[in-house]
């Protein structure tokens, strides 16, 4: 299999960063005031960053997918739960960028949503059909596109300065911090699957990371930019009145399919842990209808509490797979069906957050949980471990 250089992985990371989605995300911190929002942003991201940086490297250094690396710490099956749970969020999140992308095209043009929808669809079948490693020019031509186009977007919305805003409160800084931190944290289930194809892995996996998270926060101060400087928290509106036409239009487009490209990728390939049966391309084909599908069909204005359940998911999951593969320095996994300890540690884990959500924490929920759950699957293992040399 062709290898990716870091050069590649970072462009698609950047595709992955600028996304519609991340932007109307980014009006949220509006009503925190520019100073606070930029601090919310940028500590959300340092966490969801980090995770993602040893997400990525435990799939860099064993050349598996991301699906693949939870087999190791839960155990061949108990790892099953995570892919099936994997692909039902790469579903939703192809059905809300698909939707996103519609919605705003629908801004523009006066055909109906569903239109755009099978438009976006239809071009994302045919970056599946080229395939990450095989992209080459079109990723560069697309890139430099979305570069360009967005510089100038960004300088259209803080054109007028940054005004002085206190913000309004409806929105707490560890609420802040915690959507910002679950935008990062939704690609943890993701990132393997291109680290492990890397010509050099750590290199990859730091240029994945960093990429991303600086394309991210942009996209968020575009979005909270947007909002606090025009007024105008639709992005679409703005462009429109900037007078992009074309350029907006291609903004939108190539923004969502090349986000959603990943989103469908990886759905394949954590379908290739369900079985050896499956084929990644043709199920990544399918998770594109589907999501077409449901983008037509359902309304997705608002994805908060989807990505609260991705951090209730995915967290406590990558910080038993830390504990395990960095801490416990299991470098070679289970050779059980299911790891009952590590399976219990993800539930706890679940739990915790779930409760934390609660409570108004400055630094968010997903840290501290983090901290715990990992604290507890690190002595939890090391209890058995030192049963088992007694017995």
């Amino acid at each position: 299999m062709k290898k990716l250089s870091t050069f590649q992985s970072a462009l698609i990371w950047f595709g992955a960063g600028v996304s519609i989605a991340e932007i109307l995300t980014g009006t949220y911190f509006a009503s925190l005031g520019f100073s606070t929002a930029i601090a919310a942003i940028l500590l959300g991201h340092l966490i969801g960053g980090v995770l993602m940086f040893l997400a990525g490297m435990i799939g860099g250094q064993t050349g598996k997918s991301a699906m693949e690396t939870t087999k190791m710490s839960f155990g061949s099956r108990g790892g099953l739960l995570f892919a099936v749970l994997n692909v039902l969020q790469l579903v939703g999140w192809t059905s809300i960028m698909i939707y996103d992308g519609a919605m705003s095209l629908k801004g523009l043009f006066s055909a109906p949503p569903a239109f755009f929808a099978i438009v976006i669809g239809a071009l994302i079948l045919v970056w599946i059909a080229v395939g990450v490693t095989n992209l080459g020019l079109i990723n560069k031509i697309s890139m430099a596109a979305l570069l360009v186009l967005t510089i100038v977007l960004c300088a259209i919305i803080f054109r007028s300065g940054i005004p002085a805003s206190a913000g309004d409160g409806s929105l707490t800084f560890g609420a802040a911090v915690e959507l910002a931190v679950a935008m990062p944290l939704s690609w943890l289930p993701l990132i393997s699957d291109y680290t492990r194809e890397a010509e050099k892995p750590a290199q990859a996996t730091c240029a994945s990371v960093v990429t991303y998270s600086l394309v991210s926060c942009w996209m968020f101060f575009i979005g909270m930019g947007a909002a606090l400087c025009t007024g105008e928290s639709n992005i679409v509106t703005i462009m429109v009145r900037a007078g992009l036409g074309a350029a907006a239009l291609i903004i939108l487009i190539l923004s969502t399919v090349t986000t959603t490209f990943l989103d469908a990728w990886s759905a394949g390939i954590s379908a290739e842990s369900l079985s050896k049966k499956l084929n990644g391309k043709r199920i990544a084909m399918i998770v594109t209808v589907i999501g077409t599908v449901g983008a037509v069909l359902f309304n997705m204005d608002d994805i908060t509490n989807f990505l609260y359940l991705i951090g209730s998911v995915f967290a406590p999951m990558i910080a038993v797979q830390i504990a395990d593969y960095f801490i416990l320095r299991n470098k070679k996994g289970t050779d059980r069906p299911f790891e009952w300890v590590s399976l219990v540690c993800w539930l706890i884990g679940f739990v915790i957050y779930r409760f934390l959500m609660r409570v108004d924490i400055p630094i968010g929920n997903t840290l501290p949980d983090i901290v715990i759950t990992a604290a507890i699957a690190v002595a939890a293992q090391k209890i058995v471990r030192r049963g088992q040399s007694v017995e």
